[in-house]
């Protein structure tokens, strides 16, 4: 791979990192799950990729997120938790907030709208990141930060490229049966070998791959108990008060990604806006990620006590939701101010771009999905 260097401080960094992952996996007999690895790497304290100081969005950082392609994200997106809202309470929580680009965007939008928000609360694992949030939050005093969920709540859940980044046990097929992929120290290098499934993760594997015992030797995957386990949690919270959740991520449903084809997973990092599959390179600096199955994701909730209320991309749910509409606010004519915003729109719902590949999941407990929500409705597809 031909990646950018990082600077001095960054690399002294990422070595520390990997002191400590090293020293861990000695301590443990010589490997760790993969999961544990990627925990690590992502969250370990003040040095993982999330828990660190390295700007991770926007032109400086790793990647772009919707919110920051254009405003009209947040303000489509506070048109459908306006919709909850009305049927629950007048609050929100945002999980994994990154700039506070799409709070702000959602605030302003609803403070327009004449729709009131008592509060709007975010779960941010991020130091830099949420300092960045406070920064770009000044002027909205209903904000508020935590560190994990709430009892209970009611109103409307808003998570954007969340499950995505959360830590995933990585599988192979080898002998006709399924190892569990392990990470060791082998010439001073990260590297996978094998290991034994317990049966805690045999029977997640059986739960979640499609026809698992079908497929041929050496094809690697991934299954996703910490989402699974993050739904629940959702469940929980939801199901002590009234409202509904909207997810956005890229993914597919469970007989999607599973292909036969699909021989190596799905796991992908980003550094410096540049997608790779290394995730031994540089950790702590950089993103590591892994599709979402939406099909494990619903019955999660869906077994936890929630209600599947729909599931489409990224597409449909915001031409349900008006992205158009908002659009065509800003005169056609006027093409230095329209031109740029038909741009950004058309990468968000293009399927050439964001608007396939990126899905949405609804799920609620005492609220409804708007009808032009339960139109578009895909979710025979999960």
């Amino acid at each position: 791979m031909s990646l950018p260097a990082p600077n001095s401080d960054a690399l002294a960094a990422s070595q520390a990192l990997q002191r400590l992952i090293a020293g861990e996996i000695a301590d443990q007999g010589g490997a760790i799950p993969f999961s544990r690895f990627m925990e690590l790497a992502l969250y370990a304290p003040d040095l993982g990729y999330y828990s660190g100081g390295a700007a991770k969005l926007g032109r400086d950082g790793d990647f772009v997120t919707a919110p920051e392609i254009s405003a009209l994200f947040g303000a489509t997106l506070a048109r459908a938790a306006a919709a909850i809202m009305a049927q629950s309470g007048p609050n929100i929580i945002e999980f994994g907030a990154g700039t506070g680009k799409l709070a702000r965007d959602v605030l302003a939008t609803l403070a327009q709208l004449g729709v009131r928000v008592d509060t709007y609360t975010i779960i941010e694992l991020s130091g830099e990141l949420r300092a960045r949030q406070q920064e770009a939050l000044k002027d909205f005093p209903q904000v508020r930060w935590l560190n994990g969920f709430p009892d209970g709540f009611e109103g409307a859940v808003l998570a954007n490229e969340v499950l995505d980044a959360m830590p995933v046990e990585l599988v192979a097929r080898e002998g006709g049966r399924w190892r569990r992929q392990l990470v060791t120290v082998a010439d001073g290098a990260f590297a996978f070998v094998y290991g034994e499934p317990d049966a805690a993760l045999l029977d997640q594997i059986r739960r979640q791959i499609p026809d698992a015992d079908t497929l041929q030797d050496g094809y690697v995957t991934e299954v996703h108990p910490v989402a699974e386990g993050f739904m629940r949690s959702l469940a929980q919270m939801l199901r002590n008060g009234r409202g509904a959740a909207i997810l956005f991520d890229y993914g597919f449903p469970g007989r999607e990604y599973y292909f036969d084809e699909r021989t190596g997973g799905t796991l992908m990092c980003h550094y410096r806006h540049h997608a790779h599959p290394d995730p031994f390179f540089l950790p702590g600096l950089q993103d590591i990620t892994a599709h979402v199955d939406f099909t494990a994701m619903a019955l999660a909730a869906q077994d936890a006590g929630l209600d599947v209320l729909a599931y489409m991309n990224q597409a449909a749910f915001l031409l349900a939701c008006g992205i158009g509409e908002l659009l065509l606010e800003t005169d056609p004519q006027d093409a230095l101010r329209y031109l740029p915003q038909s741009k950004a729109v058309q990468k968000l719902v293009s399927p050439a771009e964001m608007g396939e590949l990126f899905k949405v999941l609804v799920v609620g407990h005492g609220a409804q999905a708007d009808p032009a929500i339960v139109r578009a409705d895909r979710s025979h597809r999960l």
